[in-house]
């Protein structure tokens, strides 16, 4: 396969405006025309209904067992990073203003000693989940990372069962499945955060299951999120990308709230004119084919979603993957190395840099530290992402060898993220290592070994031994167990 060898740095402007340009010269296409007042044609009803129906007919015991099986690892790898995300000095400072508020204490907070109400748990839990940019991908990235934080106050307020908890949260995973695969490109070309405009949305579905609220008030909570929705990719790397996590998470257990109470919303919220598809997908191609498989096709199945095996942005993980296994080849001769190149596909280069970090936050999008660590050191795992290594003399030598470009030829499908590591020693010798998927992803999926191996490393982040041995006993049989009982002390910091 021929490829461009030619180095040079990642320019986030001009890939940034390049595909602005594409989405901006492309026809939008919709499937469905839309009658006045946005209605979606094709069914006769509104998607805002049919969202809601889905979720209040939703039964967990008519769910195929593969996909219990596979929302279970989601909430165990959920629960895990949020704990070791609590520690976070993103996590600290959220903490304190939820505290400032002074809410009313009925709900834990993940890896805190406070309480706080409904809505400010689960800003604090979102952010936690998402502070080391640890959590899931599932279609958009990580698309749902608010729900489960949502969940856990609503449970507690609600006296509701795990059961019940693992049905809500994949109720809205194929929530957003549906609102993800309507307008693929909304991320990638739209510049928006997944995170924020489809989690807010399922977030709000799945609360609205948690809370057995009607239909009408499923289909309310629905549109009020529509306009809670926020969140722009220009923030990857900083604080503010694991804020919207959170955000998304709080405005979702307030739209189920306000619904609950009588608050409305449009009817055509998502296919109207400026509703959701218009306003966040712009002139990109919408279909909204994807609803009508509801109940009938399970994207949790058969899309799948990558399970984190390294704490950084999912998009550089087949790089770490390549860095690693030319380590292997090369051993003893790490000093010779004279340049490194990366190439990834287009949409991969408008998320990751060669630029060396100068927080923890832009280390987890930085391909020239992920890749110049894995070299050196080995697997970044989460002491990777701290100010001391950053400071590491040898890891910044080797990034400096970095360089990146694009190899057009690289696949640029959702879900999918291949590298190609070309290392030149200086002698002149190369050494090449593609790798097309990471570990985690649905192709190469975590062992119970590594999943189990990934949790207790998260939890000794803030929790003890003991507390995460016991913790991951009871998320690990989550379906089964009768009621939540010593889970909110478990996860607690002392």
């Amino acid at each position: 396969m021929s490829h461009q060898d030619t180095p040079h740095p990642f320019d986030r402007r001009l890939f940034l405006a390049g595909t602005a340009a594409l989405a901006l010269a492309g026809a939008p296409s919709t499937a469905f025309a839309q009658g006045e007042g946005g209605k979606a044609a094709a069914s006769g009803q509104r998607l805002r209904q049919m969202l809601a129906d889905f979720v209040v007919g939703f039964d967990i015991k008519q769910v195929p067992p593969e996909v219990i099986e596979r929302a279970r690892v989601a909430l165990i790898d959920t629960i895990g990073v949020s704990v070791a995300g609590s520690h976070e000095e993103v996590s600290h400072i959220v903490a304190e203003m939820v505290k400032a508020e002074g809410s009313s204490p009925q709900c834990t907070i993940v890896g805190q000693s406070l309480r706080a109400s409904p809505q400010l748990a689960a800003l604090a839990n979102g952010v936690a989940n998402h502070a080391m940019d640890y959590d899931f991908t599932f279609l958009n990235g990580q698309s749902v990372a608010a729900v489960i934080p949502a969940l856990l106050p609503v449970a507690e307020v609600t006296n509701a069962t795990p059961a019940d908890v693992l049905g809500a949260f994949i109720a809205g995973c194929e929530v957003a499945g549906r609102i993800n695969r309507a307008s693929m490109r909304m991320g990638n070309d739209g510049g928006w955060h997944i995170t924020g405009i489809v989690g807010v949305i399922a977030t709000a579905a799945a609360c609205s299951k948690l809370m057995k609220l009607p239909a009408d008030q499923v289909a309310q909570a629905l549109g009020i999120a529509v306009s809670l929705a926020s969140g722009v990719a220009v923030n990857y790397g900083t604080m503010s990308k694991p804020l919207q996590a959170g955000n998304a998470a709080r405005n979702g257990v307030m739209a189920a709230l306000l619904a609950s109470k009588g608050f409305t919303s449009h009817a055509a919220a998502f296919e109207g004119n400026n509703g959701f598809y218009t306003s966040f997908g712009r002139a990109l191609p919408t279909d909204f084919a994807p609803f009508k498989d509801l109940g009938q096709r399970w994207d949790l199945i058969t899309i799948g979603f990558q399970t984190k095996y390294y704490p950084c942005g999912g998009r550089g993980h087949t790089a770490i993957e390549a860095a690693l296994m030319l380590r292997e080849k090369i051993g003893s001769r790490l000093g010779e190395i004279s340049n490194i190149h990366c190439l990834v596909s287009k949409s991969s280069a408008t998320r990751i840099n060669t630029n060396y970090p100068h927080d923890v936050e832009a280390a987890k999008f930085s391909a020239a530290y992920v890749i110049a660590y894995s070299l050196v050191h080995g697997i970044p795992k989460i002491n990777a992402f701290t100010p001391e290594a950053l400071k590491d003399g040898r890891t910044i030598s080797m990034a400096k060898l970095v360089t990146a470009g694009v190899d057009a030829q690289l696949s640029d499908a959702f879900g999918e993220s291949p590298a190609i590591l070309k290392i030149t020693l200086k002698g002149g010798e190369t050494f090449e290592q593609r790798r097309d998927y990471p570990t985690g992803s649905a192709k190469i999926p975590l062992t119970p070994a590594q999943l189990q191996e990934k949790f207790m490393d998260c939890a000794t982040q803030t929790v003890s031994a003991d507390s995460a041995k016991k913790l991951f006993a009871f998320v690990n049989t989550f379906e089964k167990q009768a009621a939540f009982g010593e889970f909110w002390t478990l996860i607690r910091k002392a």
